[in-house]
């Protein structure tokens, strides 16, 4: 793959926490919806990191990636289980308490009976000191927010529905726009003149895909071109499309 440019807007890093998703046992279906709903929202997912249920490890990644992004993000370990330690790994990142909040306690008992709010239940109304709560439509278990950190459920359905509750929240940049073009090509055969176009196109971002058409057995390429201006995605895209044209011709 060829990657070119740097589009600089609001940026975002993802943390998939969970032993789960290590080992193989739970395939991650987070990953792709957050990115597609920040690019269409114009905030840059940036970095990505798989986390296992180790506290020390959860808060140096939290640590490290809340220096350097806009946002992060987090997935998984807000439930009620032993192993759900991600509210503990946030407070202790921030150096802060953490105890039942009452506003999270109120939303649970939206959902699940005063009887039955049992001890594990009522870890998911336990919240940083300082950290707002972000609204779960589905369960009512709410995720939260401490300084520049979105945490939500791994739960796909859950985290979905934290995400839009917390998206219109938080500063976000131009949204990046897209044209793809379709070069019956291998990547190999035209990489040298597609970098070309990249380093003539510095404000454009150029990604080279290969597949395998399905149909014809052959192997093709598609050329994305993505850009924040409408004139550079236009010169660059247009670029790319005579370069193809051209390698067809040959």
């Amino acid at each position: 793959m060829v990657e070119a440019g740097d589009a600089r807007s609001v940026t975002a890093a993802l943390i998939v926490i969970g032993d789960e998703v290590l080992s193989g046992r739970t395939k991650d279906k987070n990953i792709g919806h957050i990115a597609e709903r920040l690019t269409d929202v114009g905030i840059d997912l940036r970095e990505v990191r798989v986390v296992a249920d180790v506290e020390e490890d959860i808060v140096a990644a939290v640590n490290a990636l809340r220096a350097r992004f806009d946002y992060v993000f987090t997935t998984g370990g807000i439930g009620p289980t032993h192993d759900d330690i991600t509210a503990d790994a946030i407070a202790n990142a921030f150096g802060v308490s953490i105890d039942v909040d009452p506003r999270a306690r109120a939303m649970l008992l939206e959902y699940i009976a005063e009887k039955d709010l049992n001890e594990a239940r009522l870890r998911m109304a336990r919240i940083p000191a300082g950290a707002s709560l972000v609204v779960n439509e589905v369960s009512k278990a709410p995720g939260f927010r401490i300084g520049n950190v979105i945490v939500m459920a791994g739960v796909p359905r859950i985290m979905q529905s934290m995400l839009e509750a917390v998206l219109p929240e938080l500063r976000k940049g131009r949204p990046m726009l897209s044209r793809t073009i379709l070069a019956e090509a291998k990547e190999g055969d035209i990489a040298a003149p597609l970098r070309k176009i990249a380093e003539t196109y510095p404000d454009a971002i150029i990604g080279s895909y290969p597949f395998r058409d399905e149909v014809d057995g052959r192997y093709k390429t598609n050329l994305v071109v993505r850009a924040r201006e409408p004139e550079t995605l236009a010169a660059a895209g247009d670029a790319v499309a005579r370069m193809v044209e051209d390698n067809a011709g040959g």
